[in-house]
């Protein structure tokens, strides 16, 4: 009489739990003006001179983190003032930005710059662990979650790119003019200005409504 073979025990699985549950998947969403002026006055009861230098030359420069976190004081400062406008070589596209300081960002600025020091080949955001080096752009990620959540939003909803696509994207809804967005942000492609915008066929529509011959 054959035996029969003992059942062979199943591995232990789990159920497959996808990746990106409970995240914010696809493009980070704009800051609005009130949620701008919301960080802003948290970050001045705080007296966080340098995170509002930083969060307003965020939204003004519109650069990558990875560009903000290595300027220079002598690109933003000349004779002790800091500059209207000035320009970055960024390092995705090795192309020159150029980009304004509005009078806000250059109170918030001069005010930081004479509290850290320093002189024009410093960086303007250094790193406090690492003497010599700028702040990391993981660190500057963490501290743009940090501002949304004290002002009550989501930190997974929003991250640095929300502060590069702040300004054009209120640009953009004025005007509708997608080539002066593409130069402020620096890219070579208008396509590349489509999708960072999410500019779609309503839009379009929604603009050619508008305009009347």
């Amino acid at each position: 009489m054959q035996r029969e073979k003992p059942a062979v025990p199943l591995p232990h699985t789990r159920p497959a739990v996808p990746w990106n549950k409970g995240r914010f998947i696809g493009p980070k969403p704009p800051l609005k003006p009130k949620q701008v002026w919301a960080i802003r006055l948290h970050l001045q009861r705080e007296e966080r001179g340098r995170d509002l230098a930083m969060f307003d030359l965020a939204i003004d420069s519109k650069l990558r983190g990875c560009d903000l976190v290595r300027l220079k004081i002598g690109q933003l400062v000349v004779n002790a003032t800091v500059r209207h406008r000035a320009t970055v070589v960024q390092r995705k596209t090795e192309q020159p930005v150029r980009f304004e300081l509005t009078e806000q960002t250059r109170d918030s600025l001069l005010a930081w710059l004479n509290r850290l020091g320093g002189g024009r080949d410093d960086y303007v955001f250094p790193s406090r662990a690492n003497a010599g080096k700028h702040l990391s752009t993981r660190q500057y990620a963490r501290l743009v979650g940090d501002w949304v959540e004290a002002v009550g939003l989501g930190r997974s909803a929003y991250g640095t790119h929300s502060l590069r696509r702040t300004k054009v994207a209120l640009i953009y809804k004025w005007t509708g003019n997608l080539r002066a967005v593409q130069i402020l942000l620096g890219h070579t492609k208008p396509e590349s200005t489509v999708r960072y915008l999410d500019v779609d066929a309503e839009d379009a529509l929604t603009l050619s409504e508008a305009t009347e011959i």
